[in-house]
């Protein structure tokens, strides 16, 4: 793996630390951006190749120079003995000390699991071989198969199929936007025959059943436009000429605290949410009086 990673990704990449137990294989190495998919996969071909190929391994113990002529990966930094263990496997040379296959076909499989940053320049590969490799590929491949039931497309089609569904999920997502925003402009003009004049001031405040933020906001909008000086509440919003007294923030909270909640916002715009929903007809119902009291 490390001579792949260093085929793949560069001559910079040095080891900075492994760990290898009956579960998994753990490198660490200095490279300085994330290995992309494609980079994984051409890493996993070529460590497989060498799998496949089932070459018997060698280790030679001999003085640190002639380890050094024969090429060996050494790490930098690294204190060496005059006695050095080369280990040949595959077509990969490096001084180690491990225990090891005798051929390279006894790993099996290798396959990455993940990678990720440890520290400034410093990546991380896991990785696992034979039986527990062959798990999770089996794993993987059980989950694509369900996937695949579940959108009723062969699993070689998977990838295509989902991709027709979030364009179609995206022309759903742009129809319901537009359609909200006729809502706003209808509900907009019908709501404008229930304000109520409370000194001078137009007071509204008024439900609407399904409709979101975006919405409110926008209702809000064309309220003010045609209301001009008002008192609005449907997620709490003054006009900008309303008195200074009629402070949005303050109002949206006076409503929310009746259904469990709590808001804010500037002066001419707030918005506020709550739990009990059960409350919002006796809240909305105080707006008036709280106009009223301020004005």
């Amino acid at each position: 793996m490390h001579k792949a990673l260093r085929e793949v990704l560069g001559s910079h990449v040095q080891q900075k630390g492994s760990l290898v137990d009956a579960d998994k294989t753990r490198f660490d190495f200095t490279h300085n951006a994330p290995v992309t998919a494609q980079e994984i996969t051409e890493i996993e071909r070529r460590v497989n190749a060498e799998i496949l190929a089932n070459a018997a391994t060698d280790a030679s113990v001999m003085d640190l120079e002639s380890a050094q002529k024969t090429g060996a990966m050494m790490l930098f930094g690294e204190k060496y003995g005059d006695t050095v263990r080369v280990l040949t496997i595959g077509s990969s040379k490096e001084l180690c000390g491990g225990t090891h296959v005798a051929r390279t076909g006894d790993i099996g499989l290798f396959t990455i699991v993940s990678e990720g940053g440890v520290a400034a320049g410093v990546r991380r590969i896991e990785a696992i071989t034979g039986t527990n490799a062959l798990a999770y590929t089996q794993g993987l491949e059980s989950s694509l198969h369900g996937v695949a039931a579940t959108l009723r497309t062969p699993p070689a089609e998977v990838q295509t199929r989902l991709g027709q569904m979030l364009d179609q999920v995206k022309a759903l997502e742009k129809e319901i936007a537009q359609l909200k925003g006729k809502l706003a402009s209808s509900q907009g003009d019908e709501l404008v025959s229930q304000a109520v004049d409370v000194k001078g001031i137009q007071v509204l405040a008024a439900r609407l059943e399904g409709a979101d933020a975006k919405t409110l906001r926008e209702t809000m909008d064309k309220l003010k436009d045609k209301l001009k000086t008002a008192a609005i509440v449907l997620a709490a919003g003054v006009t900008k000429d309303a008195p200074a007294k009629l402070k949005a923030a303050e109002r949206v909270n006076v409503v929310a605290q009746q259904v469990g909640g709590k808001g804010g916002g500037k002066p001419d715009m707030a918005m506020a949410g709550g739990t009990d929903a059960s409350g919002l007809p006796k809240a909305l119902q105080s707006v008036q009086g709280w106009v009223a009291e301020r004005i």
